[in-house]
């Protein structure tokens, strides 16, 4: 190959990777001009939560995107934002047995997320993200519910950093 030839493959390279603004190989995509983001405390409008489950999803999405990122939390003049509530927060039974008793029950938690972009306001939205896990009903649920609670809230976390950040 001619050193032609490997300038163009880099330029092509670098065209695609830079298209649409930051590019990472995580797969986000990131306004090119934001710096700065601002998730404000998850409200929790769910009647059966745990006290602490709507500052776990603040706390995990902020973590989220801080890691997965070069962004920086600012509460002035946020480039972006997310602000939201948790909606529902449901255990039932998804499985009955041969004795009318629950086998298998379900946790299922939604929220609701506003994003704002202050640089592409084209890019803002108002959600729902919902997820769950299945559990056994025979185990105690006050025992598992801040682990079931964890694998659900890295499940939704992801699914919000993908609605904002991947533009495919």
């Amino acid at each position: 190959m001619t050193l032609s030839n490997h300038l163009f493959c880099f330029f092509i390279i670098i065209f695609f990777t830079n298209g649409c603004g930051i590019y990472s190989f995580s797969g986000s995509s990131i306004p090119a001009n934001a710096q700065t983001v601002y998730i404000k405390e998850i409200q929790n409008n769910s009647l059966l939560s745990s006290p602490e489950l709507a500052q776990l999803i603040t706390e995990s999405l902020n973590n989220y995107i801080l890691t997965k990122t070069k962004l920086k939390t600012s509460s002035i003049n946020p480039d972006l934002s997310f602000s939201g509530k948790i909606t529902k927060y449901n255990v039932n039974p998804i499985s009955i047995n041969s004795e009318d008793n629950a086998s298998q029950n379900r946790l299922f938690i939604e929220v609701e997320i506003y994003y704002e972009n202050s640089i592409d306001s084209l890019n803002n939205f108002l959600k729902t993200f919902s997820n769950y896990v299945d559990f056994n009903s025979s185990e105690n649920f006050i025992d598992l519910e801040s682990e079931l609670n964890i694998l659900i809230i890295d499940k939704l976390v992801e699914d919000i950093f993908n609605a904002s950040f991947s533009n495919w």
